[in-house]
């Protein structure tokens, strides 16, 4: 009997043991559940508070662009307002008018700075020459010696000096004119077309009979005359000469010269000339090293 009431009453103890391990693994089990429930809620609401945080930043970058569009904007019309007021103000002015005061500014500055000078004692001619370089002082001198020679030469002098400046440039050979001259005057006095006759002073002179020899208004002998050869070539040389030197001329007053083009349009040429006046001391080294090839 003792033994039967021992074995139930381990087997009772052992029972309830059992239940309290199936009661703790049940726990566990519903603790294990649960867990991703209460660590998935705050998931769940971190999507929209993202969001939110995210939306506030568009919003405040939305306004800044819509508030440059509109200084944008506001500014474009005012510059085009002011681009249209100052085109109708050009348009309803005379440019005559504007032209005749700016010539009287420029002149009236220049009077006054010559006069500033010459009363502070300096050289007037010396300090305006300051704002030219070397190069430009010369062409300058060079063109108004030109200027002044042509406008003493402009005034009637005599007549052969007024035939020298419509003259052909190379001068006529008279010597070959009055050899061809005196072999016509032979040929038509053979003819029979002129006389000759002598004066009482013992000159000779060419009487025209029928009057075909000397040319008139209506004759048409100059038709058939054919010149030399070598005048033809030397008339085509002296046309050379001349549209050489015309075009030489030319480049001198607009200032062009024959060296690499290195712009692409005037304002960009006027740009590489004052590039060049100030900076040309500095480079002319580096640049000859550059074509001759040998710049490390």
């Amino acid at each position: 009997m003792v033994r039967t009431r021992n074995a139930d009453k381990a087997a009772q103890e052992e029972g309830k043991e059992e239940q309290v391990i199936e009661q703790t693994t049940a726990t566990a089990t519903e603790t294990t559940r649960e867990s991703p429930d209460e660590s998935a809620e705050p998931k769940a609401d971190t999507p929209s508070e993202e969001k939110k945080e995210d939306a506030a930043p568009k919003a405040t970058d939305r306004m800044a662009r819509f508030k440059a569009l509109q200084a944008r904007a506001k500014s474009a019309t005012e510059r085009n307002l002011k681009e249209t007021a100052a085109e109708s103000q050009r348009l309803t002015t005379d440019p005559a008018v504007m032209n005749n005061l700016s010539r009287k500014h420029a002149f009236a500055s220049h009077n006054l700075l010559k006069a500033d000078t010459e009363a502070a004692g300096e050289d007037f001619e010396r300090k305006r020459a300051w704002d030219w370089t070397v190069d430009e002082s010369e062409k300058w001198d060079k063109r108004m010696d030109k200027k002044s020679r042509h406008r003493k030469d402009v005034a009637f002098q005599d007549y052969s000096q007024d035939a020298r400046k419509t003259a052909p440039r190379s001068p006529p050979n008279i010597e070959a004119y009055e050899k061809e001259k005196m072999a016509a005057i032979e040929r038509a006095a053979a003819n029979g077309d002129l006389e000759i006759v002598e004066t009482e002073d013992g000159e000779m002179i060419a009487v025209d009979k029928n009057g075909s020899f000397y040319s008139t208004a209506d004759s048409t002998g100059f038709t058939q005359s054919k010149p030399d050869r070598a005048a033809v070539d030397r008339l085509v040389g002296d046309i050379h000469k001349a549209e050489e030197v015309r075009l030489k001329k030319r480049k001198e007053r607009r200032g062009d010269d024959d060296s690499d083009v290195t712009y692409i349009n005037e304002k960009n040429k006027q740009f590489n000339q004052k590039l060049a006046r100030f900076y040309n001391k500095y480079t002319t080294e580096i640049r000859d090293s550059f074509e001759r090839g040998t710049m490390i």
